[in-house]
């Protein structure tokens, strides 16, 4: 008996089970310290919102709806979610051209080089988040692994409404020039408008809600930041949009190799939009039936038609040479 207690006395004297916590002797403190800003739900990995990201993300790669599979319907696009920029040449140009981003993802073990190291720097001096992930989570977004162990998240373009372009039209001491977009799918040629529009002092750019390029990474790169500066609106009916200007006092003038008339004898002097069409398709035949003329670009070689940016680029930049006037 008198050993079994001194036995429990050397026990509790030790302190192996009932005796004090051994302290961490302040290995411990660098969990107390401060780690910055929290992160927004979908930058976070492990956050549903993340999940969510990721899923709508790997479904605009694929081409499909959703988990299912389904296909997507003709013109739809899952534009409601972040978009992922996947490449090392892409992120960097992204980054360059400072299109918007929420996070900066990196696979565990990438091997650096100058286009990482050049990225991880602007996104940390942008504030942008930057999250070391799983290389398998960067998998589940590309085709073979084709992100080359970075990607980009970017948040969706906030549109403008089109009563906003004519808000922004009456605010303006220039007379409005605004240019709308049918059946224009390319974002490089979205963006390239945008850059256009931008340059030769128009207030705006229309495109319809479906069927057409929306503004992602690609369209705002091709911008050259002008995506930051003029505002995008879009129009759930194209026509019935074009049709409510043409009534608040616009002209509306389509765009075509065989228009009524022609650049030398156009008259942008007054509130216009230049209603641009594809260059494979053209104008839909509501739209061309509510412009007011349609116009068309003399070229003295025998191209038969231009490309949709460049025409519009030529007609904006004539516009504005005869407002300097």
């Amino acid at each position: 008996m008198a050993g079994n207690s001194q036995r429990r006395g050397a026990i509790r004297k030790g302190g192996s089970k009932k005796g004090a916590v051994v302290g961490s002797g302040g290995q411990r403190r660098r969990g107390l310290e401060p780690r910055g800003a929290t992160p927004p739900a979908e930058a976070r990995t492990k956050h549903p919102a993340a999940k969510r990201a990721v899923a709508k993300a790997k479904a605009a790669a694929q081409g499909k709806s959703g988990p299912r599979g389904g296909a997507r319907p003709a013109g739809r696009k899952s534009d409601d979610g972040p978009e992922m920029v996947l490449g090392r040449n892409p992120v960097v140009e992204c980054l360059r051209a400072g299109v918007p981003a929420t996070a900066l993802y990196v696979a565990v073990g990438t091997d650096n080089d100058d286009r990482l190291t050049e990225s991880v720097k602007m996104a940390a001096d942008a504030g942008i988040s930057i999250l070391e992930v799983p290389r398998t989570d960067l998998d589940r977004l590309s085709a073979n692994g084709l992100h080359q162990g970075v990607a980009l998240q970017v948040p969706p373009y906030r549109y403008a409404h089109p009563d906003d372009l004519v808000a922004r039209v009456r605010d303006s001491a220039e007379p409005a020039l605004l240019v709308a977009l049918d059946n224009i799918s390319d974002p490089r040629n979205l963006g390239a408008v945008i850059r256009s529009v931008a340059a030769f002092g128009g207030q705006g750019v229309l495109i319809p809600q479906r069927r057409s390029a929306s503004v992602t990474a690609v369209a705002w790169r091709t911008s050259a930041g002008a995506a930051a500066r003029l505002p995008v609106a879009r129009a759930t009916n194209l026509t019935r949009t074009l049709k409510d200007w043409a009534s608040q006092g616009f002209q509306i003038v389509g765009l075509d190799a065989g228009g009524d008339t022609t650049l030398d004898d156009f008259d942008g002097s007054i509130p216009t939009v230049i209603v641009v069409g594809s260059e494979g398709k053209g104008l839909s035949r509501l739209v061309r039936e509510t412009c007011d003329s349609i116009l068309g670009i003399p070229m003295a070689g025998p191209v038969e038609s231009l490309n949709a940016s460049v025409a519009a680029g030529v007609v904006l930049s004539e516009i504005a040479r005869q407002r300097r006037i």
